[in-house]
């Protein structure tokens, strides 16, 4: 029994040190930023009428630090996806992704994890 118990102390320690570093990660590349996520996000909002942010995420893409947005529209189910260059505020990125688009992305993601 004390194995048992060991072993799941173990991973449950495991899991926790796995969390931690993903959010630090995360505040890493926040440090790294030079443009903060509502400036990229008013830059991203100009670049689609009437949008509204329903994600947002700071990552690196192809080496480049971006702050990526799906922004949605009033009249479709579409979504535009705007990545912004989180150290110059340049949108690099204006891509239009179907339902069909968003679907493919989320069996994909899964498959990440």
């Amino acid at each position: 029994m004390k194995t048992k118990i060991s072993t799941a102390a173990i991973l449950a320690t495991l899991i926790c040190a796995g969390n931690l570093k993903a959010g630090s990660s995360e505040k890493q590349l926040e440090k790294e930023a030079k443009i903060t996520r509502n400036q990229a996000e008013h830059l991203a909002l100009a670049k689609v009428a009437h949008g509204k942010v329903s994600a947002a995420e700071l990552e690196r893409e192809h080496g480049i630090l971006i702050w990526s947005f799906d922004i949605t529209q009033p009249g479709t189910r579409n979504i535009r996806e705007v990545q912004v260059d989180a150290k110059t505020g340049k949108v690099v990125s204006v891509q239009t992704e179907t339902p069909r688009d968003q679907a493919a992305e989320a069996v994909a993601d899964k498959k990440k994890q």
